[in-house]
């Protein structure tokens, strides 16, 4: 006789509503930001230099974005110059990694050569390429944007190609005694079949890309970025604008992954991988 699961089993519970989930970050983050007033402003256990006030981070962004002082509307310019980087290499990535990653699921050799350099490379930090960058392209935005594409491309690449390996082979057989083949077969049957895997590569070729970004803007300043800012704070020993721009940076990150999840859960739902909350 088969036992019966028991009913506080994590496997047979009910999936949390998304409104719960929200709920629980809500507090979580109300936690944090009463820990860091309670350390800044009650306990005052570090110097304002050194660890501002949850006020004087709040303070700095509102003058970067829309406030009147000594960083006025930067903050906002900032981002809008990041964010056209990020975007121009991660769309130029997405293209170039799905065109590689598309060569690599039907051809073998190129596979087992480029697919194993391209792994190998994913390990070594978007920072370590900064260098051969700026030396082959110079202090100038077209460092940026390469170590942006490349480390876009590579995961974009590497998912591609593996979610056309991880197709069915009863979806190939079907597709081909259905009168499918070549590229008719790789548009209609295997790429389809491909989808989900390969959203989950593209969200996580968009936080490859957004770190190797500020990364990039750190080394390479230009005027108008969210690394120069962070350059800024540090040379004039601000610590509040510094961590008011991480806290922007983690902010447009989480935005934009948030926004690929959403995309990822719908089609997954729709091929019945995901169960409707």
């Amino acid at each position: 006789m088969t036992t019966p699961p028991p009913a506080n089993d994590p496997a047979h519970s009910r999936p949390l509503s998304r409104w719960r989930v929200l709920g629980w970050q809500v507090a979580g983050l109300a936690l944090l930001l009463g820990i860091w007033w309670l350390v800044t402003d009650v306990l005052k256990l570090y110097p304002t230099y050194v660890f501002p006030s949850p006020r004087a981070v709040w303070t700095e962004i509102s003058y970067g974005l829309w406030g009147k002082g000594p960083q006025d509307g930067k903050l906002l310019w900032a981002i809008a110059g990041s964010l056209r980087r990020v975007l121009t290499g991660y769309g130029a990535a997405v293209l170039l990694g799905s065109a590689v990653g598309l060569l690599m699921g039907l051809w073998l050799p190129l596979r087992v050569t480029l697919g194993a350099y391209l792994t190998g490379l994913q390990s070594v930090p978007s920072i370590a390429f900064v260098p051969f960058a700026i030396l082959f392209f110079g202090l100038n935005e077209r460092a940026v944007l390469f170590v942006v594409i490349l480390e876009g491309f590579i995961p974009v690449a590497l998912a591609v190609s593996g979610a056309l390996l991880n197709v069915p082979p009863a979806l190939r057989i079907a597709g081909r005694t259905l009168g499918a083949s070549g590229l008719g077969l790789m548009l209609r049957v295997l790429l389809p079949a491909a989808l989900p895997n390969v959203l989950t590569g593209l969200r996580t070729a968009w936080s490859f890309a957004w770190r190797a970004l500020v990364g990039g803007e750190l080394l390479i300043a230009g005027s108008s970025s969210l690394g120069a800012q962070l350059e800024v704070g540090r040379n004039t020993a601000n610590v509040a604008l510094v961590l008011a721009t991480i806290l922007i940076i983690g902010v447009i990150g989480g935005l934009f992954d948030a926004l690929l999840r959403v995309w990822e859960s719908r089609v997954r739902r729709d091929y019945g991988l995901e169960v409707t909350q």
